[in-house]
């Protein structure tokens, strides 16, 4: 893999972001080039996936299959600093579930953020309150934080986004505290306490079970490379 394309040439600027309260010295912004996905650069798992134009916007769309999958960028040991991604869904009731994977080890041990399309504008308040969802696998999936610890790790999205269209999505991570932010919100649709000791991992874009999804414009800041 040619490392010298995933960083643009002002990858070493230092910004400062003052979100919720506290700050975040962005250092090293990380603009990986989706497109490469489909070519082998990342690590696939349970997925195919192909360029897609649409509009403004150059990204990548996945099959969907039984299970969850995505792809894994091995290049990236993220710690704390912020993701960011246009994602889309559709409003597919149990069929649309897409979001962004972190603190990743391998297909099965990782903590992702992840949104019910489906959900967002639902006439049923609870429904809608299932809009956006932290997991943290194998230990604690969705059902269990549910059951366990309702309304905690999962939530509203607002503002309310177009269930069948491209959304931005703003991920604040710093340990423990992971921060969501949804299009031009000023305020988080969810702020959770991580449910794992580890502080690093990789970073993915991750669908569930029998989920498709689209990807484009992902961005990473305060990443480390690994050597």
């Amino acid at each position: 893999m040619n490392k010298q394309k995933l960083i643009y040439p002002f990858v070493f600027v230092t910004c400062l972001f003052l979100i919720t309260g506290s700050s975040i010295l962005q250092q090293n912004i990380i603009t990986p080039d989706l497109t490469k996905i489909a070519e082998g650069d990342w690590q696939l798992f349970n997925r195919t996936a192909k360029v897609i134009k649409e509009n403004d916007k150059t990204g990548v769309y996945f099959e969907a299959k039984p299970g969850s999958g995505g792809a894994w960028l091995k290049e990236i040991e993220f710690t704390n600093g912020v993701i960011e991604c246009d994602i889309k869904g559709k409003n597919a009731p149990g069929r649309s579930f897409v979001g962004i994977a972190l603190r990743g080890v391998d297909e099965k041990t990782y903590d992702a953020v992840y949104f019910r399309p489906f959900n967002f504008k639902s006439d049923d308040p609870a429904r809608r309150g299932h809009g956006v969802q932290y997991i943290s696998h194998p230990a604690n999936t969705w059902s269990k934080l549910r059951t366990e610890h309702p309304n905690v790790y999962e939530s509203a999205v607002d503002p309310v986004p177009d269930a069948n269209a491209f959304f931005h999505v703003r991920l604040v991570i710093e340990k423990p505290k992971v921060s969501v932010y949804v299009n031009d919100a000023k305020e988080p649709c969810l702020v959770v306490d991580e449910l794992t000791d580890r502080k690093g991992g990789w970073v993915g874009l991750w669908m569930g079970n029998n989920s498709d999804g689209t990807f484009a414009n992902l961005k990473i800041a305060q990443a480390t490379k690994k050597n």
